[in-house]
């Protein structure tokens, strides 16, 4: 049993987050602002935090930088959005988010971030506290976290070597055309089943395939 924090400005995405993590067993706490988490946080010194990033008063990066800067970023933290870009997802992680989840969010994502979150315990250091790494070094340390978790559930294309010494949109490109790519060969072409595991909406998921250079021929024969 945890002590958990959901940080949402919506009413829906509170009250769905607190009944499943409060059946899983866990002592769950919602707040609906910035302002609110911060005195949470103070309150009941949660284990892990899960904090939306688009808020109407201060947004989920800003207070995590806010809690990263002040030093009391002790407990993992898991992003959540269904509107940001992947450079925010990074930037989240390089601050010292441990994971980011896309809304819609679905159950087992959910459970998994969490479970891993919780194991996980405690943080890594935030990139503007690696001490004298180079910034390439911070670069790579910021971005090998997400991209490992990425991996683990990718599987066998997770031993694909992508290398952190490139630019950082290449790397990033690299792994998410191997990701669908798995996929799609997994789930034979689907792009129904594809879109449902991946958490995409379709026309996001063909955007995002023909964005990457992915060979879609195979699920065009399919009629999907």
């Amino acid at each position: 049993m945890a002590n958990i924090l959901v940080v949402d400005d919506e009413l829906g995405i509170r009250d769905l987050l607190w009944e499943i993590l409060n059946d899983e067993g866990h002592n769950v706490e919602v707040a609906e602002n910035a302002a609110q988490a911060r005195a949470a946080r103070l309150r009941d010194r949660p284990d892990l935090v899960l904090l939306d990033i688009w808020m109407p008063d201060t947004d989920g990066v800003t207070l995590l930088k806010e809690w990263s800067a002040t030093g009391v970023l002790t407990m993992p933290v898991i992003m959540m959005s269904g509107h940001a870009t992947i450079d925010t997802a990074v930037e989240a992680t390089r601050i010292g988010a441990l994971a980011f989840l896309e809304k819609p969010i679905t159950l087992q994502k959910l459970l998994k971030a969490v479970e891993q979150g919780l194991a996980r315990g405690v943080i890594r250091k935030p990139a503007a506290t690696l001490g004298h790494q180079s910034p390439l070094q911070a670069t790579e340390e910021s971005i090998a976290g997400p991209l490992a978790a990425m991996a683990a559930e990718v599987g066998p294309l997770s031993q694909q070597s992508f290398m952190l010494d490139k630019p950082l949109r290449e790397t990033r490109d690299e792994f998410e055309k191997a990701y669908f790519e798995y996929h799609l060969a997994k789930e034979n072409g689907s792009m129904t089943r594809v879109a449902e595991k991946t958490g995409l909406e379709r026309t996001h998921l063909y955007r995002k395939l023909k964005q990457l250079g992915v060979d879609l021929t195979r699920s065009k024969r399919n009629g999907n």
